[in-house]
């Protein structure tokens, strides 16, 4: 492909002398603070994910720290972010850097790569910024700014195209300043060569760009696969007994792992309240006690990356313990505040 040199040297004094873009890991050398923000950035907005990152390196400051941190109180700070498989990731990487690595945080792109949680976008990440390493990164941004400039079609989310992409951005990297070559092009990518409304304009690659060129640039990248969602059906029971109320830990493979919750019923399809106290599962919970609803909440949303979760919250005072709800958790209503719920969850709690 052409103008490769252009584009690097073009990138690198934009980065120079126009690249505004603050962020607090910006310049970043310790590869702990740039693990934290890289995997908090992933799934989450800068804007979103700033606050979580001051918050957790001012109550974990280092891996040693991290890594003797409760669970509980981890996933409470991660509380909002979702896809909380990422917080359960950092969590074992930092006790298996603290265990087998004297809380050394590794070096090589390897060895980083063989962490938990850790793909090669963030290795590279942590590989150029800590260690000056020339590995490149391959983001959304990246992928959009190399896909415009260099007018390629390729399907970004295939395997030719993630080869062609990989291939093109190592040949890219400027092997002297890997750090502020791809600092450069993440930043040139979420400030001037947006996903939409880029400023062209104010771009110095647009007079060798293909896609500014050939008017492709709202086509440019393709993707090929599109995302598709599945509907859930969640019927939360809030079960007081004796001024407490019930909950539980999920522990199953499946959104939401580790977080808690109140007593759940899933159904295939929207459900009455008549129809639901007669389900076995809910029968089976009470198993003849005495009970009453007390109320029950509005239908509510929440739209994750590949599942729209939709669901009640029922109300019940249960008088007598019953026998099969002694697998759940009894906690005080004031004592809600320090366990780590979903986002559906803390959302209907604060209304």
């Amino acid at each position: 492909m052409k103008n490769k040199k252009f584009f690097s040297e073009t990138l690198l004094k934009w980065n120079q002398f126009e690249n505004k873009r603050e962020m607090p890991w910006k310049g970043e050398t310790d590869p702990y603070k740039i693990w934290i923000s890289e995997i908090i950035l992933q799934q989450t907005r800068v804007k979103q994910g700033l606050d979580y990152y001051n918050r957790f390196i001012r109550a974990w400051p280092d891996i040693k720290s991290l890594s003797a941190a409760p669970e509980q109180q981890v996933y409470k700070l991660w509380e909002g972010l979702g896809y909380y498989s990422r917080c359960k990731n950092l969590i074992e990487s930092a006790k298996f850097i603290n265990s087998h690595l004297n809380d050394k945080f590794p070096e090589k792109y390897e060895d980083i790569l063989a962490l938990k949680g850790i793909g090669q976008y963030t290795a590279s990440a942590i590989a150029s910024f800590a260690f000056n390493q020339p590995y490149a990164v391959l983001d959304g941004n990246v992928f959009r700014v190399l896909s415009r400039f260099f007018g390629v079609q390729t399907p970004i989310d295939t395997t030719s195209g993630k080869k062609i992409f990989t291939a093109l951005s190592k040949d890219l990297i400027d092997t002297l300043h890997p750090a502020s070559y791809n600092q450069a092009i993440m930043d040139f990518g979420a400030t001037i060569c947006k996903p939409s409304l880029p400023l062209c304009a104010q771009c110095s690659l647009k007079k060798k760009c293909i896609a500014y060129k050939k008017n492709l640039v709202n086509i440019l990248p393709v993707k090929e696969k599109g995302i598709k969602q599945k509907e859930r059906f969640f019927n939360y029971l809030i079960v007081y007994e004796k001024k407490k109320v019930y909950v539980n830990q999920r522990t199953a493979k499946d959104i939401w792992q580790n977080l808690y919750e109140f007593i759940l019923i899933e159904t295939i399809d929207l459900v009455s309240e008549k129809k639901l106290l007669s389900t076995k599962i809910f029968k089976a919970l009470f198993n003849g006690n005495n009970y009453q609803v007390t109320a029950v909440s509005k239908l509510l949303t929440q739209k994750l990356t590949h599942q729209t979760i939709r669901g009640r919250f029922f109300h019940i005072t249960c008088k007598n313990g019953a026998t099969t709800l002694k697998k759940f958790q009894l906690v005080s209503p004031k004592d809600l505040s320090l366990l780590p719920f979903p986002k559906f969850i803390t959302s209907y709690l604060k209304d």
